[in-house]
């Protein structure tokens, strides 16, 4: 079998030669503003709710179409070839990313292909099962994924502008999965409660980042 260099854009805003594990590191919430950040998400024994999960992702009817006019004015060499080229699939077990977008071409020919507004080749861009338990995540996932396919590969301002006016990410409130991935933070935390260093009151630590008053005395919140 001949191991075939390939492109792999997904938890990292740089794609890499060959099929790597790409992570970043788990924020406070899942979002940048609009935009759902890449978070890791663990497998711990739900395989009772994937066992009817369809044997491919599929496709949205029109899904396509409104990206290509959304992306019609921007730089996007592949954008035309979307329809031909994508195939969807299902990661693997144990991945612990929502998705990702793998280009079969090497770093060179895809960049030849850019220049010349050729064809990519196969594009395949994996979901996540999970997904399928969560509509709203799910259309998120494969937007950000298909407009990276389109050839917008940067994790930026742009590319969560273009991803939020199609299928924003779901708030935490409306998403178990976005629920279980903060969970699964905070449970790795070595902080379990927050002490207030002015009045002493405890309370239960709920987000990851520091929080800024105490919510009894309302004062800057320091710990002793």
């Amino acid at each position: 079998m001949v191991d075939v260099p390939r492109f792999e854009l997904g938890a990292s805003s740089m794609p890499r030669k060959r099929a790597s594990k790409l992570r970043h590191t788990p924020y406070d919430y899942p979002f940048d503003g609009d935009h759902l950040r890449r978070m890791e998400y663990e497998d711990t024994g739900r395989q009772e709710k994937m066992a009817s999960i369809p044997k491919t992702p599929s496709m949205p009817d029109g899904l396509i179409e409104e990206i290509k006019s959304l992306l019609k004015e921007k730089n996007t060499p592949f954008l035309n070839h979307l329809n031909k080229e994508v195939k969807l699939i299902w990661t693997e077990k144990g991945e612990t990313r929502l998705g990702f977008t793998r280009f079969e071409c090497d770093h060179n020919e895809l960049f030849r292909r850019r220049r010349l507004r050729l064809s990519p080749g196969p594009i395949t861009i994996a979901l996540n099962p999970i997904l399928d338990r969560d509509e709203a995540l799910y259309l998120h996932t494969l937007v950000h994924e298909l407009i990276h396919a389109a050839g917008l590969t940067n994790h930026d301002e742009e590319h969560s502008s273009l991803v939020s006016k199609i299928a924003p990410a779901p708030k935490l409130r409306d998403s178990e999965i976005l629920r279980e991935l903060r969970q699964q933070v905070l449970e790795k935390l070595p902080e379990r409660q927050w002490i207030c260093g002015d009045c002493g009151y405890t309370w239960e630590r709920k987000r990851v980042s520091t929080p800024t008053r105490c919510p009894k005395c309302a004062k800057f919140f320091k710990t002793k």
